[in-house]
């Protein structure tokens, strides 16, 4: 990386920082430049997907009374934002943010092709709403005998998305995730952002779809692709047996096999100070789906998210 871009990447965080009111990042120094936070302290975003049974208002409330800094808010098809309605409504969820002293920084988009009107209507009014950093969409293998050139193309496609983010002043993150889209395995997505700044468009990297996918050697793939993260995704599952068969059971954070204190540790190491969103994705009463009514007491489904992140600050401490 030469001097002038390294130079770019530390303004540009260090303005989101200030932007924040605070930071976003986990330390002193990133793997985008130095930022201006507390080498101390964890500051996390709360999944707005398991929130989605609430006003913007009360997410808001919500979010602020358990202790979160910010709302991952999301802004796709089913989300808290429509993106059809995106001129509309991200403005009241901004409104709602600020009202409760949460700075609108990330959300979560369905967008990967900014030639779309509509994708690339979301990241104008998110940028102008103030946004600095969101997920893309997933992309998929369309003929799997194909790979190389698969990831070539979509190469090509994700470049554009990243001038746009440039000319935005977002950063995209493309979130690694457990199945057969692109990135579960983790080393595609080398290709996939070849030649592409992660200041505008890199990894979400989340641990626990890396675990459920390289058990023993997701340290591999994260020692492959670290240079590309930008944001990270937490969550925790184990496998266990339902119903006679070997399935994955999302649990409470520190329940389950991920293995956060190595990773941690690796974090710190490396100085991979990035945006942080909390997902739970063990039974919320239909909350951890993103439901709009859910089954659970309201009191219950906060009392869960408050454990997460506590444990979550508690174990990043510890490491």
């Amino acid at each position: 990386m030469n001097s002038e871009s390294k130079h770019n990447r530390r303004d540009f965080i260090k303005s989101s920082a200030i932007f924040a009111g605070g930071s976003f990042f986990l330390g002193s120094s990133s793997a985008f430049g130095k930022t201006v936070s507390n080498t101390n302290q964890l500051n996390v975003s709360i999944f707005s997907k398991h929130l989605q049974f609430l006003s913007y208002d009360n997410m808001a409330e919500a979010a602020r009374e358990i202790g979160f800094d910010g709302v991952d808010l999301t802004i796709r098809p089913n989300g808290h934002v429509l993106p059809e309605n995106v001129t509309q409504d991200l403005p009241k969820a901004t409104e709602a943010l600020k009202k409760h002293d949460l700075p609108p920084f990330m959300f979560t988009s369905n967008v990967s092709n900014s030639h779309d009107p509509l994708q690339l209507k979301v990241l104008e009014t998110a940028a102008a709403e103030g946004f600095k950093c969101y997920r893309t969409d997933w992309l998929k293998y369309a003929d799997t005998s194909q790979i190389e050139q698969e990831l070539t193309r979509y190469n090509k496609q994700l470049s554009v998305l990243a001038d746009t983010n440039e000319k935005l002043k977002l950063c995209g993150g493309y979130q690694n995730h457990a199945g057969t889209s692109i990135g579960s395995p983790i080393w595609d997505i080398k290709q996939l952002l070849k030649g592409i700044d992660p200041e505008y468009l890199g990894l979400q990297y989340d641990i626990r779809h890396a675990t459920v996918e390289g058990a023993n050697s997701w340290e591999l793939g994260f020692m492959y692709i670290k240079n590309h993260i930008n944001s990270l995704v937490i969550k925790d599952f184990k496998w266990g047996v339902k119903n006679g068969k070997v399935q994955l059971i999302n649990t409470p954070l520190g329940q389950g096999m991920v293995s956060f204190d190595h990773f941690f540790k690796l974090l710190k190491k490396f100085n991979i100070h990035v945006p942080v969103s909390l997902h739970l994705e063990y039974d919320l009463g239909g909350a951890e789906k993103g439901q709009s009514k859910i089954s659970m007491p309201q009191k219950e489904v906060f009392n869960y998210m408050k454990h997460d992140l506590e444990k979550l600050k508690q174990m990043w401490n510890d490491a």
